[in-house]
């Protein structure tokens, strides 16, 4: 009797021991084919570090944390090379699709717009949309209007029936540095000169009307 389970109980430790050896192998193919480009691989972490042109990429499933090794970084990560190892670093903002660093964003996700660096729902006040690009730029607000300017005509401001004058308005610097697209920043009209200039000579006007003849009276002496 004693054989017997003995014998039961070698047999149930023999197909322990081959249905681990079976998941082994099944677990070293598939990390095989999720270890493409590591130097070093973990079956429970993935690759750990990669080939010098390629980038570790971590992400995190629960508790769990699985690395890769990839050509280029996915959108929302921006590559980094150290030394030792090349990174795939995550964007700070979850709205950030393309990033210059952790905290520079240089793409925005569908529905944001993107400005100096940073996503947003909507383009900060004194900013505008520009079609086509989902970026936001400084909007031209210029000063107020100056005088209006002398009248004149080829530098002249005399001696010419009509002229034109002018008058123009400042822009911030802060908009003309972003390139801003502001309104007209000088308005010209025409307006009317003085004809003759202080010094000119001028033919004096003839006040003096014709005499009208007066017809002769003949004297008729009496007979």
């Amino acid at each position: 009797m004693q054989w017997i389970i003995f014998m039961l109980l070698l047999f149930i430790s023999s197909m322990e021991m081959l249905t681990q050896n079976r998941w082994k192998k099944q677990a070293s193919a598939g990390l095989l084919e999720n270890c493409t480009g590591c130097i070093l691989c973990s079956e429970d972490n993935g690759c750990i570090t990669c080939h010098h042109r390629l980038f570790l990429l971590i992400w995190r499933d629960g508790i769990r944390q699985y690395g890769m090794c990839v050509h280029t970084c996915p959108p929302g990560y921006f590559g980094v090379r150290g030394l030792e190892v090349n990174r795939c670093t995550k964007c700070r903002s979850p709205s950030c699709e393309s990033c210059f660093s952790r905290d520079f964003c240089m793409k925005c996700k569908d529905k944001f717009y993107l400005y100096k660096g940073q996503c947003f729902r909507q383009c900060p006040p004194s900013t505008a949309a520009q079609p086509g690009t989902r970026e936001c730029q400084e909007t031209c607000e210029p000063g107020p209007w100056s005088e209006w300017s002398a009248c004149t005509h080829e530098n002249r401001t005399c001696g010419c029936k009509w002229g034109v004058e002018t008058r123009v308005r400042e822009v911030p610097e802060a908009a003309r540095e972003e390139g801003a697209a502001c309104p007209p920043l000088q308005e010209s009209r025409r307006c009317r000169m003085k004809k003759h200039c202080p010094g000119d000579k001028t033919e004096p006007r003839n006040k003096s009307k014709k005499r009208q003849k007066k017809p002769k009276t003949e004297r008729h002496v009496g007979t």
